[in-house]
């Protein structure tokens, strides 16, 4: 889980600022280096720099990551050099994505610099494939990986239009809505899980419904959720069309979908449904501690991310219920630059790292959610549970969301426009602007940013 570009913001990744992927999700951030040359294999020269050789007869592979992706903390690394003695496994980390994505666009230009395996954050993906591609093995072409081993849009996220897959994906992000059962139940709401479901099934505006029934009972004392910009989030992501259509063309501004969402959202702000908070800053941290809110738009990461933001007695009294429709917030991938020095073993490395087995790994320990299928069977994933909702079966919820998320298209500045639509537009009607002016100072801000 990374706080990857939480939505957007991860500070996720899948809405605010650039995130800190993992980083927020596990609330904690592993940063070993500030650049990605420190320890990464180029495409000449000596070995000095973390190349083939370690000194010991081995073949040092080294890996450009972001954030806390897990690998490490997994005994992942440690379990693969056993299985291959002839292997170290070196990791340089750059704790913000928006620190470390930068560097790799300059080093994939250049050509020069590269790791042997560079991670990419699922809100840059659709930029290094339209952008980059040749620059990368595709990974299609390696033995063992076959493209039913993951989710069919996850695949195609990492697809290039001649068909060759740049890297392959080590998580996603499904959501769910995980709310404070004894607020539900103070309200006069339903606390069981599958009730809670039915409120709002397959319908967002019933969402709103139930918070407006919430508000009527609860009064001033908590709002019914968390932010504008979680809410806006969760609606967009849930979409096949948000900001740019399936030939590339930016539609943000004449997508029904984009402005119906942002309309729902400032719906909610007007009528004192969401706080006028900003996900993951010190203030929207405080709210959790004090159980200011009773929901907020839930991937797998965000558990963690709760647990380490909430007092003690908190455990338990969160749940998790199915969103009114599914979504993606959150996810990475590996990619194999054709400039590392040990292309070959690297695609070995990759191919193993993501198989369901170690995915499933990954997620009993990191919270990291698969985006391979065949990881839903295994025990890790199945009888998961979280300290912070007690029994719930968060692994079946989790992996049935999963596979209800649409293929959608993903942009090269997402990113740019949904921060612009929560921090430029929606968090404003909760300061007293109107959803017009709110709108209207959105697109003006993103529109400048585009240009650019």
């Amino acid at each position: 889980m990374r706080a990857r570009t939480l939505p957007l913001t991860r500070q996720r990744s899948g809405g605010g600022k650039p995130f800190a992927r993992k980083a927020l999700a596990v609330a904690a951030v592993v940063s070993l280096g500030t650049g990605l040359l420190a320890g990464c294999a180029d495409d000449g020269g000596d070995d000095s720099s973390g190349g083939s050789s370690s000194g010991e007869g081995k073949t040092t592979i080294t890996l450009g990551l972001f954030g806390t992706m897990g690998f490490k903390e997994a005994g992942l690394y440690a379990e693969y050099e056993k299985l291959n003695p002839d292997i170290k496994i070196q990791e340089n980390v750059v704790e913000r994505n928006e620190n470390y994505y930068p560097a790799l666009v300059n080093h994939l230009t250049t050509n020069s610099g590269l790791m042997d395996v560079q991670a990419i954050e699922v809100a840059n993906i659709a930029e290094v494939v339209g952008t980059q591609a040749d620059k990368f093995t595709d990974m299609s072409k390696v033995e063992g990986v076959k493209k039913d081993g993951w989710l069919p849009w996850k695949w195609e996220q990492a697809t290039a239009k001649g068909g060759e897959t740049i890297a392959l994906g080590t998580d996603v992000g499904p959501m769910a809505i995980c709310y404070r059962k004894d607020l539900f139940e103070k309200a006069g709401l339903p606390s069981d899980r599958a009730e809670v479901g039915k409120l709002w099934a397959g319908d967002w505006n019933k969402f709103i419904a139930t918070g407006e029934k919430y508000k009527k009972a609860a009064g001033k004392d908590t709002f019914f959720m968390d932010s504008p910009g979680g809410l806006l989030n969760a609606v967009l992501s849930s979409e096949k069309e948000k900001f740019y259509d399936a030939s590339g063309e930016v539609i943000y501004k004449t997508n029904p979908a984009v402005k119906d969402a942002f309309d729902l959202t400032a719906e909610a702000a007007e009528k004192g449904l969401v706080q006028s908070q900003t996900q993951f800053q010190p203030a929207w941290d405080t709210t959790i501690a004090n159980s200011k809110f009773a929901t907020v738009a839930c991937p797998p990461w965000m558990l963690g991310y709760i647990k380490g933001k909430s007092k003690s007695d908190t455990a338990g009294k969160w749940d998790v219920a199915v969103a009114p429709k599914s979504g993606n917030w959150g996810g990475s991938f590996l990619g194999v630059p054709k400039s590392g020095k040990n292309v070959e073993e690297a695609q070995k490395l990759v191919a193993w790292l993501t198989a369901p087995e170690q995915q499933a790994k990954l997620f009993k320990v990191q919270g990291s959610f698969p985006s391979a299928p065949a990881a839903y069977e295994s025990a890790e994933v199945t009888g998961a549970t979280n300290e912070m909702t007690g029994d719930a079966p968060i692994g079946e919820i989790f992996s049935e969301a999963a596979k209800q998320i649409p293929v959608q298209v993903i942009g090269p500045k997402d990113q740019i426009i949904q921060q612009g639509l929560t921090d430029n537009g929606v968090i404003l009607v909760t300061k007293g602007k109107s959803a017009k002016e709110a709108w209207e100072t959105a697109t003006k801000t993103i529109d400048n940013n585009l240009d650019q």
